[in-house]
């Protein structure tokens, strides 16, 4: 039947750019050094050095993701291209709709993992961590970090990524005045990079009674997540502890010690905080280790040759520096100012549909690396 074989056609379009990407990803090297790097691990001598033994499994379980992925993909277009077949040999046009949804899946995916060979930074494969701040606006600002949160927590659900709170801090009638949450999965960082910065609220308030409109500010920062394969001295000279009870609710522990840890780097005045672990040790090691990737992230974007180089710096959160505006009133619209992507469903966007603006800046970026 035409429309079969026009949907068949439409998905065989796409084998070339499914060899592209195996030949872009690299599978056969990754395939080899997945069998070296195991070979390794099965040594007599591999625990002796605890440290490069963990870096190596650890770089095992990411190629093998990685593989597993596009092994995954590879069958799911054959199998698409198979039921397109087999429902065309039938003449059952009942089942169309499910070709077609199998088929965009598929082209989805595709376009993904194809964008994903764009993540050549040191950290992109690495985990996120997303610092939340409320800007210019009051209650209808720390609202619209809650907004944001729960907007990043869904996109994380949708790419089979796992979300956790580390710290936060309420808002004062609604909302939260700060969050940080990490995102865990593969190319994290790589993808959640391009949300870095200020984004604008426009909206009628439910908090103005006079029912007026509103314009309110938030900040993201986005930082890669940096484990123990990256060696990071900081001097125990250079920290300031303070601890403090954990707000919120959380059970008796919580509100009778002081568990949650707030660290300072002093040189740089940074300032990183965590209060969600049990305990003040665990506390301490996650906001260590968001500190260390704060300095990490700096030190990058700043192009700065050591770490003790940076000087820490305060953007305003406010009017001429968002990246993107969403706008709920007069019309609805989210637009992002880098790349001048646009959306008019912003409710969709809100529920974590994020990718077109996300792919829209990797592109942009690769564009920018192939000029220069």
């Amino acid at each position: 039947m035409i429309q079969f074989e026009e949907l068949r056609l439409e998905l065989l379009e796409y084998r070339e750019k499914l060899s592209h990407l195996k030949e872009a990803l690299g599978l056969n090297q990754m395939l080899k050094e997945i069998s070296m790097l195991e070979e390794q691990s099965g040594a007599a001598d591999f625990w002796g050095d605890l440290n490069n033994s963990q870096k190596v499994l650890q770089r095992i379980s990411m190629l093998k993701t990685r593989v597993a992925s596009f092994e995954k993909l590879n069958g799911e277009f054959e199998d698409a291209l198979m039921m397109i077949e087999l429902s065309d040999e039938e003449g059952d046009l009942d089942l169309l709709p499910e070709c077609k949804h199998n088929a965009e899946k598929v082209i989805a995916e595709l376009e993904s993992q194809t964008l994903s060979t764009l993540l050549s930074g040191e950290y992109d494969d690495k985990n996120a961590i997303l610092t939340f701040h409320a800007g210019a606006g009051g209650t209808e600002a720390q609202d619209w970090v809650s907004m944001l949160v729960r907007m990043y927590i869904h996109w994380s659900d949708m790419h089979g990524f796992k979300s956790s709170m580390l710290d936060f801090l309420d808002g004062d009638s609604a909302g939260l005045k700060s969050c940080v949450l990490l995102i865990e999965g593969v190319n994290a960082y790589g993808f959640l990079k391009s949300e870095n910065g200020v984004h604008r609220l426009v909206r009628i308030s439910p908090f103005d009674a006079s029912g007026r409109r509103h314009t309110s500010f938030a900040s993201l920062e986005v930082m890669p997540e940096i484990d123990d394969t990256v060696e990071i001295e900081i001097s125990p000279d250079d920290l300031k502890m303070d601890v403090y009870r954990a707000s919120g609710a959380g059970g008796q522990k919580v509100n009778k010690t002081s568990s949650a840890v707030r660290l300072t780097h002093i040189p740089t005045g940074i300032v990183t905080s965590c209060q969600v672990e049990r305990s003040q040790h665990q506390n301490r090691e996650v906001a260590l280790r968001m500190l260390k990737s704060k300095l990490v992230e700096i030190k990058e974007r700043e192009h700065l040759d050591k770490i003790e180089d940076i000087k820490g710096d305060q953007k305003e959160i406010g009017w001429g520096s968002q990246i993107r505006s969403y706008v709920f009133m007069p019309y609805t619209l989210v637009k992002d100012h880098r790349t001048n992507f646009e959306v008019g469903n912003i409710n969709a966007v809100m529920d974590g549909a994020l990718d077109g603006f996300i792919n829209a800046y990797l592109k942009m970026e690769s564009l920018g690396q192939l000029l220069n």
